[in-house]
């Protein structure tokens, strides 16, 4: 897919990788960029050099995620790409004592934003987008959703299960000209990994936000399901499939590791 000339949204558009996606879109030529975010000043920001659109979206409320879709093609056109990158990073205890957690507020918010958020997008666009004969999605997930988080079981599950909505989705609708790629980079520099306690997403080769931005586009023009920033992660998938139970006694040892650390 090139996005010369196309209507591209990104949620969590307002930083991190979600900017730097924007601005890459725009260089490459995109007909209008609309930053979806829960921050709408930060959303203002990023869309008004780049000439595109900002809207206020929570992506775990439904509506929301209608209201842009709707004002995006009554504004601006069909949507050919849907970027669902917002994403939260609560949840992280090294020193958590039950993977089952306390409460269930870090489970219901991550739930919301890293699956039901993509679950809208395509419960509004897919009918839109037979319509007209395709349309592509980007769900930016992470390393975590094909490997694990140790320290964060609700980021790891929630993770988890976009990649398999994603796998859904495109098993779903490859017939109907419908694409979908999942990113899935390690650590990125970004205001959410360094908010977050370092661990093995960290220091493994961590990318810059722009760079990441660039193999997005490289992805999008294969076609690549699997857009992978950080390449070692190929070869960690590969180890966990061959042999299950040495790869849960390694990330075992980096859970103990990382409690010994936050315990001094």
């Amino acid at each position: 897919m090139q996005v010369t000339g196309k209507v591209v949204v990104v949620t969590g558009g307002a930083n991190g990788i979600g900017k730097a996606m924007c601005e890459a879109f725009h260089r490459a030529g995109a007909a209008k960029v609309v930053v979806a975010d829960i921050d709408p000043g930060g959303a203002r920001a990023v869309s008004t050099p780049i000439g595109g659109a900002a809207f206020k979206c929570d992506v775990g409320k439904e509506k929301d995620i209608l209201h842009v879709v709707e004002e995006t093609e009554r504004q601006f056109g069909p949507i050919a790409l849907f970027c669902s990158n917002a994403g939260i990073g609560g949840g992280f205890d090294p020193l958590s004592a039950n993977a089952g957690g306390t409460s269930d507020e870090p489970w219901s918010r991550s739930w919301a934003v890293h699956v039901m958020a993509h679950v809208y997008a395509a419960r509004h666009l897919i009918p839109r987008m037979k319509a007209r004969g395709g349309g592509y999605f980007l769900n930016t997930i992470s390393a975590a959703g094909l490997l694990s988080q140790v320290g964060s079981p609700a980021y790891s599950t929630t993770k988890h299960a976009a990649v398999g909505f994603a796998e859904n989705l495109a098993i779903s609708h490859k017939a109907d000209g419908i694409k979908v790629s999942i990113l899935c980079p390690q650590g990125v520099d970004t205001a959410m990994l360094r908010s977050i306690p370092k661990g093995p997403q960290s220091g493994d080769g961590d990318l810059s936000p722009e760079q990441v931005a660039q193999d997005v586009l490289k992805g999008l023009e294969e076609e690549t399901f699997a857009i992978l920033p950080h390449p070692q992660v190929l070869s960690y998938m590969r180890k966990k499939t061959e042999n299950y139970d040495r790869w849960i006694s390694g990330m075992a040892k980096i859970q103990a590791k990382m409690r010994e650390t936050y315990a001094k």
